[in-house]
């Protein structure tokens, strides 16, 4: 019934702009920005719950700011900061408070490192003395307050310092850091890219302890990469990567006392090979929280290190017969109890327990998702969580008590709602999106949901829009397989039943991702609108192993990644190709990163089903990908070797009959060039024509100047030629 009123709204937007001047869309527009959408600022809000803090650039001084906003009414109540003001220091790209709000730690000099982590200069700024404190003359990693506001730590060259403001003086608190050897107080590459976190080190309650993770990858292997450059001669860049079934670094957990400046290591328990994905200290300054999870990613423990002294004990245990997703969402109230989210009951639901680890009670339950969690109103008992209840292509925001009473949708809108709530839960910044609406942000009361008031919307891309030939996605349903897949399609202008339109389809695939939901659109989704202005019909569909429609749903594909999901895109085109309007011997396929991956495997073994395909930054063997992230999905090779050769498209060479065209990153850092090299290697020796493009020094994003839009020329150049 969703899907049949969302598709009501596209007639009427079609008709909207189908009066209208009809432009075409151009890659040059498209990857220059031109169709971009205007977003709210990014914000703090400040912790009296009535103002936010935004940060502003004025680029004709090339000066930055600080300033205060009333969310009730939307005036600028003051300028904190700008730094035409400070000497010695003409702007700054970032801002983070202390816990009283009378410091600001300021970062300038950023740059990146890997997807997460960055390296900076960082000064501390009082609002109320107005001095302005330089952290360290070096490039530093995580700065982070302590909880009094008194200190800061902060990692340099893998080691762990901690600068005291007022004397500014520095200790070193640990000595053995070593690049590609050992790291304390931020993660490795592995642990960066799958566990999606950096600070490896956490302040408790009372500032007096630290504790942090360590590792030591000494025997984890290396991978090289060349950057060529513009120089004589290349450089190369070494870093340690553990591809699957390989040595990780082995992890340890230390705390160390400041008043008593020493490290003590917390033994966890008899774990042999595993990971700690998390460490957070409770609202008790002597309680750390560890979730040490075993190398299959199966088995998770959330342990309680008492830090009085060191001992620690299992008050959580969780176990899944495929995997356990790692989250943020652990949340310790006064009295240490904490909530917790888990898919324990086939559905990723939010969980209140005691402080020993006994379940007081399950807070939402049905056959529906939690997709985000935002936090827990302590004055008014309250938990605010945004969830697909109302169709798994929607996002809604709710509130809940957290005795699982009175919940309340907070969102009134179909389509994409996204929170962001003031410190005290009074309001929330609503932004709201659909195929059929451009992102538009309003001011909402949490406690009933009504709209405070109107804040931004895209009503000039809108005006815009409307003189082109702009071409909505349809929503509906496939049943393959036996399931009901969610899926999209854009028709041509002027659409004819009765004539024959080639196909190409996108996908991801990946396991719990989602490629089929109700929100505005990227870039991409204006170059399938550009080639439907030339003819083509583009759909996407998600297939089994995707997100957001329970566990069983998503962790079907597990021990065997790459088989249901290219049988679903196969019949799903076979079905397709069955329609009258469809050409079924021009039918196409793409992705990108495991999209690639499947693309690819999708041509080589559905060579009558698809005439061509290109893969992007493509996973071509499993064995040359990350542990974490495989064998999360497939174990090891040494356990599950059918698992890894029988879906990797290295070994599918043979079934190449259609048009393919394989691009790759020399830089890519994640899936590596390797699994291009070694693919084309295998397609040579099999005597297959294909076509292929390698873009230098660029990493697993392939952008950079000019790089997107010779990207998309090539492939729609390709897609011409070939569908």
């Amino acid at each position: 019934m969703k899907l049949k009123r969302l598709l009501f709204c596209v007639t009427l937007f079609i008709g909207v702009f189908s009066y209208a001047q009809q432009k075409v869309f151009t890659l040059e527009e498209i990857w220059r920005g031109a169709f971009r959408t205007e977003g709210l600022q990014s914000l703090y809000s400040m912790k009296n719950g009535k103002q936010y803090s935004v940060l502003e650039m004025d680029r004709s001084n090339r000066t930055t700011s600080i300033e205060i906003y009333d969310y009730a009414t939307g005036k600028k109540a003051m300028t904190l900061l700008n730094s035409a003001a400070i000497k010695n220091l003409q702007a700054f790209q970032g801002y983070s408070f202390s816990s009283d709000e009378k410091q600001i730690l300021l970062s300038s000099e950023v740059a990146q490192i890997f997807r997460h982590s960055r390296r900076g200069i960082y000064h501390v700024y009082n609002t109320e003395t107005k001095a302005l404190t330089k952290v360290s003359d070096k490039k530093i990693q995580e700065p982070t307050f302590s909880p009094n506001g008194e200190k800061i730590a902060y990692v340099f060259d893998n080691n762990i310092y901690v600068f005291d403001i007022a004397s500014q003086k520095t200790v070193q608190l640990t000595n053995d850091g070593k690049k590609n050897e050992i790291i304390n107080g931020v993660t490795d590459w592995v642990y960066e890219e799958e566990f999606a976190f950096v600070r490896a080190f956490d302040w408790s309650a009372d500032s007096k302890k630290v504790a942090y993770i360590r590792f030591d990858e000494k025997e984890v292997p290396e991978f090289s990469m060349d950057v060529y450059g513009s120089q004589l001669y290349q450089r190369q860049e070494v870093f340690k990567y553990p591809k699957a079934g390989e040595k990780n670094a082995k992890v340890s957990l230390f705390i160390y006392n400041l008043e008593k400046q020493q490290s003590a290591p917390i033994k966890l328990g008899t774990y042999k090979d595993f990971y700690i994905p998390r460490i957070k200290w409770s609202a008790n300054p002597d309680v750390l929280s560890v979730q040490v999870m075993n190398r299959h990613q199966n088995n998770l423990d959330l342990i309680f290190v008492n830090a009085s002294d060191n001992t620690s004990r299992v008050v959580l245990n969780e176990k899944d017969e495929a995997y356990i997703d790692i989250t943020d969402n652990l949340t310790f109230l006064d009295d240490n109890s904490f909530i917790w989210t888990s898919e324990k009951d086939g559905y990723n639901h939010i969980y209140h327990y005691n402080d020993k680890g006994g379940l007081i009670n399950q807070v939402t339950a049905g056959n529906w998702e939690v997709t985000a969690y935002y936090g827990y109103d302590n004055k008014n008992k309250t938990i605010f969580y945004q969830s697909v209840e109302n169709g798994s292509i929607n996002r809604d925001i709710y509130s809940v008590k957290l005795n699982g009473k009175s919940k309340k949708r907070l969102s009134s809108k179909e389509g994409t709602n996204r929170a962001d709530f003031s410190a005290d839960f009074t309001y929330f910044i609503n932004s709201f999106s659909s195929s059929t609406t451009p992102p538009e942000y309003s001011l909402i009361a949490s406690s009933s949901g009504k709209v405070v008031r109107a804040l931004k919307n895209n009503k000039r891309l809108t005006e815009e829009l409307a003189t082109y030939d702009f071409r909505p996605k349809e929503f509906s349903t496939l049943s393959v397989n036996g399931e009901s897949l969610n899926m999209w399609m854009i028709k041509p202008r002027d659409f004819d039943p009765a004539k024959q339109y080639p196909l190409l389809m996108y996908q991801y695939s990946g396991p719990g991702s989602q490629s089929v939901a109700n929100r505005w659109y990227g870039a991409n989704d204006y170059w399938y609108m550009m080639l439907a202005q030339q003819g083509y019909i583009v759909v996407c569909v998600d297939g089994r192993g995707t997100g957001f429609k329970g566990a069983k749903f998503k962790k079907v594909t597990q021990n065997d990644l790459g088989n249901l999901e290219v049988q679903d895109q196969i019949a799903a085109a076979k079905q397709l190709g069955a329609l009258d309007y469809i050409d079924a011997k021009r039918i196409g396929i793409w992705g990108w990163s495991y999209g690639g991956f499947m693309s690819s495997n999708c041509l080589f073994k559905g060579a009558d089903t698809f005439a061509m395909a290109i893969a992007v930054a493509p996973v071509t063997n499993w064995r040359f990908y990350d542990t974490i992230y495989t064998e999360r999905y497939l174990t090891t090779p040494q356990e599950n070797a059918a698992g890894y050769d029988k879906n990797s498209p290295v070994n599918y060479v043979d079934g190449l009959k259609g048009k393919y065209l394989l691009v790759h990153g020399t830089a890519d850092d994640n899936v590596h060039v390797q699994n291009a090299m070694v693919l084309i290697e295998a397609l040579v020796q099999a005597n297959k024509d294909f076509e292929w493009a390698i873009y230098p020094d660029k990493n697993h994003g392939i952008y950079g100047g000019n790089t997107r839009l010779h990207l998309y020329n090539k492939m729609t150049n390709f897609i011409k030629k070939n569908l």
